[in-house]
């Protein structure tokens, strides 16, 4: 349809190519969806491996001119991680997603995709909730939305960016929140029984306190977008440093247990680009993808080099000392 092409562009010898699929060199992923503000936007990405395909998870913002219009979720799908295709959305379906929704983390289980995801526009009581889908697209919420939202004098009752993995026999819910004075963002965890349907009783602050907040320059006021892999017998971070385009970069942390976590470096691991490239604003919200069908994995991004006029997804593929990362 014409109102959904995806746009991808590529700067490439300073020349910006646009195209309805992708501008390739070297295989580089550029994708934005252009459905909502007609100019490419897309944040916040989370891939899953899907009934033989990839299905990607991502921001998309509200409407412009549109009243009442707030934050939805975009759905793409691709056969290669290269090219996509916009194949739906996630729109407000409940009374606590009013305002919108959005900064989605997905995991696959039997048949079936648990997306979660954050509501946006309530600041201290925004929270994480939790639905499912058995087609990718459609989804039943959690009637026990929101299913968390944090305790204790060391955050301020918000919880966003969500990331689930299953991991010694209990998921890890990771989230985002702030300090009480709202000025800077933190990292906590959450944990569940194996046995799960992901209600909201059956969370549990693993911690009271932050695993982890900004401690070099680089990072700013804010550490956020947590997304983890397990390598052997450790999770490895990936996460975002700084506020959206302050520049936003990626940094890695390694943990044994979950709960706490030993950064790999006082520099980031990929950083914002130099002046004149698609991410010289940001490389931010990072999102580690470990592909079933390979067994390859791919940090998947967002970056933009207008203040965030507009916003694109890429990736790259990560490689691995033991279960340290690097790219080439």
């Amino acid at each position: 349809m014409k109102d959904k092409i995806i746009y991808c562009f590529l700067i490439l010898n300073s020349f910006l190519c646009y195209s309805s699929f992708h501008c390739n060199a070297q295989n580089r992923m550029m994708f934005a969806d252009t459905t909502r503000v007609g100019r490419p936007f897309s944040k916040d990405p989370h891939v899953v491996n899907f009934d033989g395909a990839y299905l990607m998870y991502y921001s998309v913002p509200p409407k412009e001119g549109v009243a009442n219009s707030g934050w939805n979720i975009g759905i793409s799908r691709s056969e290669n991680l290269i090219d996509w295709e916009v194949v739906g959305d996630i729109k407000p379906a409940a009374e606590y997603e009013a305002k919108g929704l959005c900064a989605p983390g997905a995991l696959v289980r039997n048949d079936t995709i648990h997306l979660f995801y954050q509501t946006y526009g309530n600041g201290r009581t925004d929270a994480i909730c939790h639905a499912y889908s058995i087609d990718g697209i459609n989804f039943k919420r959690n009637e026990t939305n929101p299913i968390f939202s944090p305790t204790g004098d060391w955050n301020c009752g918000r919880a966003i960016d969500a990331e689930v993995i299953l991991f010694k026999d209990q998921y890890f819910l990771y989230f985002a929140s702030r300090t009480p004075d709202y000025e800077i963002q933190i990292q906590g965890v959450a944990t569940a029984p194996v046995s799960t349907n992901f209600n909201k009783d059956d969370w549990e602050q693993a911690c009271d306190k932050a695993i982890l907040e900004p401690k070099y320059p680089w990072e700013g006021k804010c550490v956020e977008g947590a997304s983890v892999v397990q390598v052997g017998d450790e999770l490895v971070m990936f996460y975002a440093g700084a506020y959206n385009n302050d520049p936003q970069q990626i940094g890695v942390a390694k943990s044994k247990d979950g709960v706490k976590w030993e950064r790999l470096s006082n520099k980031p691991f990929l950083p914002n680009g130099d002046k004149g490239t698609w991410n010289y604003c940001e490389s931010g919200h990072p999102h580690i993808f470990k592909d079933a069908t390979t067994g390859r994995t791919y940090l998947f991004y967002q970056g933009n080099d207008d203040r965030g006029r507009t916003w694109f997804i890429s990736q790259q593929e990560v490689f691995w000392e033991g279960s340290d990362p690097y790219l080439k």
